[in-house]
């Protein structure tokens, strides 16, 4: 512009400027569109997708996805992505693209979530951060570091190669935790139930799994005589039930004691 005389170069350096303007403009709304949540339905539900913990082995989830589909749901195991220890926005971003095959291919309207251990982080972050929000009925967690386990603490301070990026993530200290529960903890759209058992020695304290807004207990809350380890949690037939009746029609509430008899 150095060939224009001052007032062309003020009046060119202001349509700049403008269009500078309109254009952050323009990204504002687009950044912004979408981010109203529309909650679903509570009936019909829809496919139940289990979301895996740290590793990603599906295999702990498959006596509570076999318990389901003989109660007549349509449920569904969501593979890991890679290794099951990668940045946990990143298998959420998986989880999002499984919720939308799931919809696609049943026609449904929304789909219930099952998350257990790190997998009910991935389950918040695809709510929170993913427009889960619109499209999740129900959103459970089990035995999930919510904030996180002094395990993972431990792990971290022995590197990279000990402590991959989703175990870095659940330190309880985190950037990641520290943002998804600086806020509402059991963001809009779902019905959130949230389910820990105080014999966990994997989540420490095991109490990381409760979540401010959700309907939320202990399974020893229920069950004072039952002893449910980590790894117990998704086949204990108590467990199992209490699920089935937080997936059921009505609103989730906390579950009845007929819950410790079942098996």
């Amino acid at each position: 512009m150095s060939s224009l005389s001052p007032a062309r170069r003020r009046f060119v350096a202001g349509l700049v400027l403008l269009a500078l303007a309109v254009g952050a403009v323009v990204v504002v709304v687009v950044l912004n569109r979408g981010d109203e949540v529309q909650p679903v339905a509570q009936n019909p539900p829809g496919p139940v997708l289990l979301v895996p913990g740290y590793g990603g082995s599906t295999t702990s989830l498959q006596v509570l996805a076999d318990a389901l589909t003989d109660a007549g749901r349509d449920a569904r195991l969501v593979p890991p992505q890679g290794s099951g220890t990668e940045d946990l926005r990143e298998q959420a971003a998986h989880l999002g693209n499984a919720v939308d095959d799931a919809l696609e291919e049943t026609g449904a309207s929304s789909v219930d979530l099952i998350g257990y251990s790190a997998g009910g982080v991935v389950v918040r972050i695809y709510v929170a951060d993913l427009g889960g929000g619109s499209t999740v009925r129900r959103a459970v967690t089990l035995a999930s570091p919510h904030h996180g386990t002094d395990l993972a603490a431990l792990a971290s301070s022995l590197g990279q190669a000990a402590c991959p990026d989703a175990c870095q993530q659940l330190s309880p200290d985190s950037d990641l935790l520290r943002r998804l529960n600086a806020g509402d903890e059991t963001p809009t759209g779902p019905a959130w139930v949230t389910l820990w058992t105080d014999d966990d020695k994997t989540v420490v304290p095991p109490d990381s799994g409760s979540l401010e807004g959700a309907v939320d207990f202990s399974v020893q809350s229920i069950c004072p005589d039952l002893t449910v380890a980590h790894p117990d949690v998704p086949r204990s037939p108590a467990v199992i039930a209490m699920v089935e009746a937080a997936l059921g029609e009505s609103a989730p509430a906390m579950p009845s004691a007929t819950a410790c008899n079942t098996g």
